[in-house]
């Protein structure tokens, strides 16, 4: 253990320079050749699988798997590609312990799955490194698409517009394309810059301008779209932070999980990036893990989550929270903030009372517990701006914070489609955002076209 580590306060250089390398590698390394062939032998090819019905994008994994055993990896890429452009990240990203992998045939009969997950991005990496571009784009439709936001569900629906002909500019606020992939997702799940690479990859196809530092609402409205292009898609993602509604929540150290884990993302020297020496996180969601075990590998002697439900409530999947647990973070569940406490004007504790359910409701017993911390981050969950849909002339139908679409992403706007998080019923993973961005640009298609010709 580091001297540097027991700095008081959020300090940086907590380890030794070597350490951060080493903390930060890839969490599940690539398979080899031998490793893929033996994993993809046993699979039994299901006729009626039901890991492809637990796929959000629906792919043919017992033909993907089979084209890997068959010494085919490249033609197995295809396969993951037609039905999922975006198939690298999700490998790398996707809890596949709780999709495919769950209802795995040999997971229910042996406690162990095929390794679904580890064999795509066996197959992907290799078309990628190969730069093998298996679509060419449609003869020109003359037809203008815009897609707000270049995260997954964007990224997918641009591939697939430009697949069909159509020109698309994709308007990103940030300053690289790639939304969560590139922002929120932890270092250790997607290293050697693969995001971008990845971005590189899609839009390899041709007739997609990304354009960066364009933001909807401020640079731009939905009205002025629709009038400049004869199709709008809408991947906004989230971009509020649920508040703590705990007293005193405004203190230094405070900070916002998604952005601790993007700050961390686009650090050039993990060492600068300050860390606490004891810190809190609250919620039970990916974001939650991602933030409390980043901390613990920056050098955090002591990392608590501490979540308001059970541990079978939590959304973080049992791998996920077992993950945790192996890099030394506490788990600690029913407790909900109440007050940060803070010495001038920094937290130095936390407050936190203990939860009961009393029928389906949850709430506070009276009684608190109090914990030593220096750095809080808040992972419960966000919130869809819909401020930046301001200026659209009529308005977008709403519900419960999140735009309303029908079964192929039209929202209530003519012209205008949605996916990803921003939409009701979006699951915040990426690769349902892949499916709904894929499946709205087929949509735009057949809206743009006669029933899908030119």
């Amino acid at each position: 253990m580091a001297e540097g580590q027991f700095k008081e306060g959020i300090a940086g250089g907590r380890l030794a320079p070597a350490q951060y390398a080493e903390n930060f590698s890839d969490l599940h390394p690539p398979l080899d050749h031998h490793e893929a062939l033996v994993e993809s032998d046993r699979c039994y090819f299901c006729y009626d699988a039901p890991c492809m019905q637990a796929c959000p994008t629906s792919i043919d994994i017992p033909m993907f798997i089979r084209q890997i055993s068959t010494g085919n990896p490249v033609g197995s890429a295809k396969t993951i590609f037609d039905q999922n452009i975006l198939g690298g990240m999700c490998a790398r990203v996707c809890p596949t312990e709780t999709l495919c992998e769950e209802v795995c045939v040999r997971e229910v009969a042996e406690g162990k799955p095929v390794q679904i997950g580890r064999l795509q991005r066996y197959a992907t990496d290799i078309a990628m490194e190969q730069n093998k571009q298996f679509y060419e784009r449609a003869l020109p439709t003359n037809k203008k698409i815009a897609v707000v936001g270049a995260g997954p569900s964007g990224l997918a629906a641009a591939h697939r517009l430009a697949r069909h002909g159509h020109e698309v500019t994709v308007l990103e606020a940030k300053p690289k394309a790639g939304g969560l992939n590139e922002y929120g997702i932890a270092a250790y799940k997607s290293t050697d810059d693969f995001a971008q690479a990845e971005v590189d990859y899609v839009t390899a196809i041709g007739g997609i301008a990304i354009e960066n530092g364009k933001a909807l609402g401020r640079d731009y409205s939905l009205s002025e779209l629709t009038k400049s292009y004869d199709a709008v898609f809408l991947g906004l993602g989230l971009g509020g932070i649920n508040a703590l509604r705990a007293e005193g929540e405004d203190a230094a150290g405070v900070e916002n999980a998604v952005e601790f884990i993007a700050d961390l993302r686009q650090s050039s020297d993990l060492g600068k990036l300050p860390v606490g020496r004891r810190v809190v996180v609250i919620g039970g969601g990916m974001t939650a893990i991602d933030a409390a075990v980043q901390s613990k590998l920056l050098g955090a002697e002591e990392v608590t989550i501490c979540y308001r439900r059970g541990q079978e409530h939590m959304n973080a999947s049992e791998f996920e929270q077992d993950l945790a647990t192996a890099n030394g973070v506490i788990i600690r569940h029913w407790l909900q903030p109440k007050q940060v406490i803070a010495e001038n004007g920094k937290v130095s504790a936390i407050e936190l009372e203990y939860t009961a359910l009393k029928g389906d409701k949850l709430s506070g017993t009276g009684e608190t517990v109090r914990l030593v911390a220096d750095q809080v981050f808040k992972a419960i969950g966000q919130a869809f701006e819909p401020a930046a849909l301001n200026g659209s002339g009529a308005s977008i139908t709403m519900e419960g914070g999140r735009i309303v679409v029908d079964a192929e992403g039209r929202t209530s706007l003519a012209k205008v489609w949605a996916g990803g998080d921003c939409i009701l019923g979006g699951d915040d993973l990426t690769v349902s955002a892949v499916a709904q961005g894929r499946d709205a640009a087929e949509s735009i298609h057949r809206a743009l076209t006669s029933n899908g010709r030119a």
